[in-house]
C-alpha cells in the first residue's frame, strides 16, 4: 500500500487533489491510503515518518509550505515531496528541501496524473529495495532505506542500520559495487553515504541521521551531483 497525504488549505483543492489520487489509483490499478490534512501545523503535529509521497501546498496560513517541508525533511529525508501552488516561481525553492516536482494551480488530471506517476515510481523505488549482506552469523537480508552509512576499517565494512551495526569482510571497492546502484554515494575515503538519510551539508561534513561524517574536498562535488540526481534533479 502507498500512502499519500495531501496538505492543502483550501478544502475545493483538497476534494479535487483526493479525487484524482483516487482516479490515479483506480486506473493504475495501485492500492493508495489518503491522508487529508487543512494546514501544514496538522501534518507536523506527532509527525512520524510513514508517508511515500507529500502533496504539499506552499502558500498556507499558520506555518507555509516551505517551512512545513523543511522540518518534514529534518525526521524524514526519504518521503516524495510535490508541491502544489499558484506560481511557479516558488518552486525552484524546492531544492532546499529536495521536493521531487511541482504542479501549479489550477490543477488538471492531465498534469497531474504525469507528476504522480514520477512521484509513485520514486517511491517504489525508494521503498523494495533490498541487498543480501554476508556477515559472521550468516547472510542477512536487509532493506536499503534501513542502512545509514557504511564505514570500512582495515578491509572490514561496518554498516551502520536502524537495526545495529553489521559486521562483515570487505573493501570500499566491493561496498561501493553493492550500493552504488542503490542511491549511495562516497563523502570521503572511508565512508559510503545513504542519499536518502542526509540531513544537512556544511563545508567540511555531512548530516547522515543522527552522525556528523567528515566531507573531503576531493569527494565533496560528486557528492553533492548525486544528492541533486537522487533527490529528483529538476522540474521536469
Amino acid at each position: 500500500m502507498l500512502k499519500t497525504a495531501i496538505v492543502e488549505d483550501d478544502e475545493s483543492y483538497r476534494e479535487e487533489l483526493s479525487s484524482y489520487v483516487k482516479r490515479y489509483a483506480a486506473e493504475s490499478g495501485q492500492d493508495i491510503q489518503i491522508f487529508i490534512y487543512g494546514d501544514g501545523s496538522a501534518i507536523l503535529k506527532e509527525y512520524e515518518p510513514k508517508y511515500d509521497i507529500i502533496l504539499l501546498d506552499i502558500e498556507m496560513p499558520k506555518i507555509n509550505g516551505m517551512e512545513t517541508a523543511r522540518r518534514i525533511r529534518a525526521v524524514d529525508p526519504g518521503v516524495v515531496l510535490v508541491f502544489i501552488t499558484n506560481m511557479a516561481s516558488y518552486a525552484i525553492h524546492g531544492y532546499e528541501v529536495g521536493a521531487l516536482d511541482f504542479i501549479t494551480k489550477p490543477v488538471t488530471w492531465f498534469t497531474f496524473q504525469l507528476r504522480f506517476r514520477r512521484a509513485v515510481e520514486r517511491a517504489a523505488m525508494r521503498k523494495d529495495e533490498e541487498i543480501l549482506l554476508a556477515g559472521r552469523d550468516g547472510v542477512e537480508k536487509i532493506q536499503v532505506r534501513d542502512i545509514y552509512y557504511v564505514e570500512v576499517q582495515n578491509r572490514m565494512l561496518y554498516y551502520h542500520t536502524k537495526r545495529g551495526t553489521i559486521e562483515l569482510r570487505g573493501t570500499m571497492k566491493s561496498a561501493e559495487e553493492t550500493l552504488f546502484p542503490h542511491h549511495f554515494a562516497k563523502c570521503n575515503h572511508w565512508y559510503i553515504v545513504n542519499l536518502a538519510h542526509v540531513k544537512r551539508i556544511t563545508k567540511d561534513t555531512v548530516i547522515v541521521g543522527d552522525m556528523e561524517l567528515e566531507m573531503s574536498r576531493r569527494a565533496r562535488a560528486g557528492f553533492l551531483d548525486a544528492l541533486t540526481v537522487y533527490m529528483g534533479g529538476g522540474y521536469g
